[in-house]
């Protein structure tokens, strides 16, 4: 008998000639490797006689499945005609993520959708697009930041400190954020999110604990933020009690770094491999909730929101103390995120890439760009919209168009003007490169209520 394991070897154990071999070998060689081919084939054997026992399992449950209910792998043809849709903000949607969102709503599993007034084109889904599907998930339906969300606290502090302050507010955010690929902070932070199951259960998210031990409370690259700023609330009704007026702010933007990027790659390839479908939309696959895989990532894609969440609280946490406060309120949201919800008298699977969940009483900040105003908002839970909002102002120029046609000085201008200090961040996250927050609120008044601003001072981006 050969030291590694065959085809041959398992034929002999008694398994049929199908793809169950094929699965098996491609599992042990992924996670099994160290383990000796005699320990392997008793393990297997056990599996052989009784896969019911190990359907969910971790390790062997993908095989138990190959074995009971192998998973269909066959050509999709998508629907001639759309499933209902409505578009938030029509006229300042580029026609290129329009027809992004028309070619996902031909998929044969989606009932409806919509396009935030924030949409722009993405991979896949158009960021901004929200998609419902029947017992499935679509991992470029989500994104690549798994759990990408907005955190504010407010402080009971006054805005003067921002003025008298403001060297000491930089150098906090300057020596104690860390963002891009490389930077963790020295003293890391214990949480319970490492003790949740998933990081022992699931093979694949197993490999990926050390890196999100040592990201946690770090912030990635690209339109990710940090920034103190001026809260100002304007309704006497708001969840919080807090009187009208101003305050001291912290808004950060940032997802499940490592983690949720590691795990949207991993299952967005095994979901192109189960369900291929035409070329222009081949990044639109999806996984069946029925089989190992759906339900593995499923798991996945919530440990990398809730690990998300952690890092958020491990930014402010670490910011609170340094400025000796206690926040009197904290607001916060995913999105690239998809949530279980009702839609049509149904449970389906709702997809928010770049987009805000806003059900009735839903709390959110929307943020603008590095010179204009942010919005707390209060979700007004409208069904044309699947209970959404837009996640932020919306991308007006890409990375590629801004690096060709904007310059440093014109930037240096728009923060001189509207009095902001910019640490870090490249010419691709100009104020210019987004839309007007204004028109895009504008066009959302049915999504949301405003209960309050944010208005940016102190950014902090990666270099």
């Amino acid at each position: 008998m050969g030291k590694k394991l065959s085809g041959k070897d398992l034929i002999k154990l008694g398994f049929p000639k199908n793809n169950s071999i094929n699965v098996t070998l491609g599992h042990i060689n992924r996670y099994h490797k160290r383990i000796k081919k005699e320990q392997i084939l008793i393990e297997a054997k056990k599996v052989l006689l009784n896969p019911e026992a190990y359907q969910g399992d971790g390790i062997w449950g993908k095989i138990a499945e190959s074995l009971l209910n192998p998973v269909e792998v066959k050509r999709h043809a998508l629907k001639t005609v759309r499933s209902p849709f409505q578009i938030y903000g029509e006229n300042e949607i580029d026609d290129q993520a329009k027809y992004q969102l028309f070619d996902a709503l031909k998929l044969p599993v989606v009932t409806k959708g919509a396009l935030m007034p924030d949409a722009h084109t993405g991979y896949g889904l158009p960021i901004g697009g929200v998609l419902a599907t029947k017992n499935a998930v679509i991992p470029y339906g989500v994104g690549v930041d798994i759990g990408c969300r907005m955190c504010l606290t407010i402080y009971p502090i006054a805005v003067s400190y921002l003025k008298g302050k403001k060297h000491q507010l930089e150098n906090i955010l300057s020596e104690h954020t860390k963002f891009g690929m490389y930077e963790t902070h020295k003293v890391k932070h214990d949480h319970q999110i490492f003790e949740r199951d998933e990081f022992h259960t699931i093979p694949f998210v197993k490999r990926l604990k050390d890196k999100a031990y040592k990201q946690l409370g770090t912030s990635g690259g690209g339109n990710h933020f940090v920034e103190f700023g001026i809260v100002s609330i304007t309704e006497t009704d708001n969840e919080w009690s807090l009187p009208i007026g101003e305050y001291l702010g912290l808004l950060s933007h940032s997802g499940s770094r490592g983690l949720g990027a590691n795990i949207a790659k991993h299952y967005t390839y095994l979901a192109t491999k189960q369900c291929p479908l035409p070329k222009h939309v081949q990044q639109l696959a999806w996984l069946d909730l029925n089989t190992h895989d759906g339900q593995e990532y499923w798991l996945a894609m919530n440990l990398a929101g809730d690990y998300a969440k952690a890092c958020h609280d491990d930014i402010h946490a670490r910011i609170s103390k340094l400025l000796g406060s206690k926040p009197v309120a904290k607001i916060e949201n995913h999105h690239n995120f998809a949530w279980k919800q009702e839609v049509n008298g149904e449970e389906c699977i709702v997809h928010r890439k770049g987009a805000t969940p806003a059900a009735r009483g839903e709390l959110g900040i929307i943020p603008g760009s590095m010179t204009a105003l942010g919005f707390i908002v209060r979700g007004l839970g409208n069904e044309g919209s699947l209970q959404s909002a837009s996640h932020g102002a919306g991308r007006l120029l890409s990375r590629r168009k801004c690096k060709e046609t904007l310059t440093r000085s014109e930037v240096k201008k728009q923060l001189k003007a509207n009095d902001v200090s910019l640490i870090g961040g490249g010419i691709d996250e100009a104020p210019m490169a987004y839309k007007d927050i204004n028109t895009v609120m504008a066009n959302q008044k049915e999504l949301v209520e405003v209960l309050g601003t944010f208005t940016p001072k102190i950014v902090r981006m990666d270099k």
